[in-house]
């Protein structure tokens, strides 16, 4: 017989193991109904457009502020659906494909496959058919609803006109007009009391959209928790005993997550160090794709370990891309080793700029939502792009980071704005150089003025 204990522990591994599923599908069907930002709210099979850079009004976790989201979700229930891409002239532009488990398996854009315009097949698991004549490549989604989540890069508002022309052509189209109509997400019982809402929607959900056999095997494990049960929901009556357990093990489980996604302790790092892990996304282990890749540089070794990665990966920057296509790094602390808070005034010096082959960015987010930060200037990110940057006579360059504008104009210039309290800034590094991902480059710490 289980004890409570270990039921508790249980529930707390199921949480970690199922929190992508949870959010990312929450988020999927958030986006259909609501929107995200600029970004309208739109059905199955068809793309919503952002018609400006993402602003505090966008409340997504570490949303970027360098690029125009162009995002929609996927049903294959019915059948594959054509993909349509434009040229974009070689501009920067990437399409990157998220199964419901947040597991990148895919990608179509510049560094992928280039940027002249094409056609691509997306096709449901199992599918067996030919794909259509001129179809540049079939894109095998590992569960039958998939995110598509496109970013075309944008220098500010006056480049909109261009991007919002280059939206215009990506398209998506039934491969069989007039097939079946999608299934879309399965609700959860509306029997479950909110406490236990978490464990009805992973378990619905598991059921819906199955992950890949390993991980099915690593699933077993939670049938005392009622997560494998079919039909009826075992949560609406559940006995006391399990209830607690499961409450138990989710603030235990949220916990354990949270706690992954602050800086580690490590004596040999310096203070104030910037956390750049270009293996974050790293989880996907079974669904390699148009333009991932795949080799044991890029998989996680150790398939459980990979899951709280991959709850870290989805609670602080769900569809963030592999370190191949873009970098990100994150930092809580000065070069002193203190929080960083809007209180005080920093300095972010560049003595030459990140290595990347497209373009970098510094981005300000508040916490603990990771929402950009509003502010007077309506500035949320600043980086090689942005124009009127103040450089110095030996090519560096001084981000002046606090909450007021500096008297200074040439701090001005350079200033990104931050809230009045706790903050969490990210740089971005979009196709990284060699250096970046080998751990050669280092980022400058952030410094405290006065």
């Amino acid at each position: 017989m289980t004890s409570s204990n270990d039921l508790s522990a249980l529930a707390a591994d199921a949480y970690v193991y199922g929190y992508p599923l949870v959010f990312d599908l929450s988020m999927v069907g958030a986006f259909m109904t609501k929107g995200f930002g600029s970004l309208p709210p739109a059905p199955f099979n068809e793309f919503a457009h952002g018609d400006q850079l993402a602003d505090p009004s966008t409340h997504f976790v570490s949303v970027n502020n360098d690029t125009v989201y162009t995002v929609a979700q996927v049903d294959l229930s019915g059948g594959p659906v054509r993909l349509r891409t434009p040229d974009t002239a070689g501009a920067y532009y990437v399409l990157q494909f998220v199964d419901a488990w947040s597991n990148n398996f895919a990608y179509v854009g510049k560094r992928a496959t280039g940027t002249e315009a094409g056609e691509w097949l997306i096709v449901p698991p199992g599918w067996t058919g030919t794909p259509p004549a001129g179809a540049r490549g079939v894109i095998e989604a590992p569960t039958s609803v998939v995110s598509v989540v496109g970013r075309n890069v944008c220098d500010g508002p006056d480049d909109m006109t261009r991007v919002r022309n280059l939206q215009k052509g990506f398209t998506l189209d039934p491969l069989h007009p007039g097939s079946p109509g999608v299934a879309g997400l399965s609700a959860p019982d509306p029997g479950v009391p909110e406490e236990l809402l978490f464990f009805e929607r992973l378990r619905v959900w598991m059921a819906e959209f199955p992950p890949a056999g390993p991980d099915q095997d690593h699933q077993e494990r939670f049938r005392p928790l009622g997560l494998l049960e079919e039909g009826p929901s075992p949560y609406v009556n559940a006995a006391p005993a399990l209830v607690r357990a499961l409450t138990a093990g989710l603030a235990e489980g949220k916990a354990r997550v949270e706690a992954a996604t602050r800086e580690p302790a490590d004596a040999e790092r310096p203070s104030g160090s910037w956390e750049m892990d270009p293996h974050l996304f790293d989880y996907n282990l079974d669904h390699f794709g148009i333009g991932t890749i795949d080799s044991p540089q890029w998989r996680i070794a150790d398939r459980e370990a990979s899951y709280l990665v991959r709850a870290t990966a989805a609670r602080t920057g769900l569809w963030g891309n592999h370190g191949y296509e873009a970098v990100y790094a994150h930092t809580f602390t000065d070069a002193d080793g203190e929080q960083l808070n809007g209180a005080r005034s920093y300095t972010l010096r560049f003595e030459e700029p990140p290595p990347v082959e497209s373009f970098w960015s510094v981005t300000m987010y508040d916490t603990p939502d990771y929402y950009l930060v509003d502010n007077p200037a309506g500035r949320y990110s600043l980086g090689d792009r942005t124009p009127g940057l103040v450089y110095g006579e030996d090519g560096s360059l001084t981000v002046v980071i606090q909450r007021e504008r500096p008297d200074d104009p040439a701090e001005a210039a350079n200033w990104l704005p931050a809230p009045a309290g706790d903050f969490r800034p990210v740089i971005r590094l979009y196709t990284p150089g060699r250096s970046a991902l080998d751990g050669t480059y280092r980022l400058p710490p952030i410094v405290a003025r006065g």
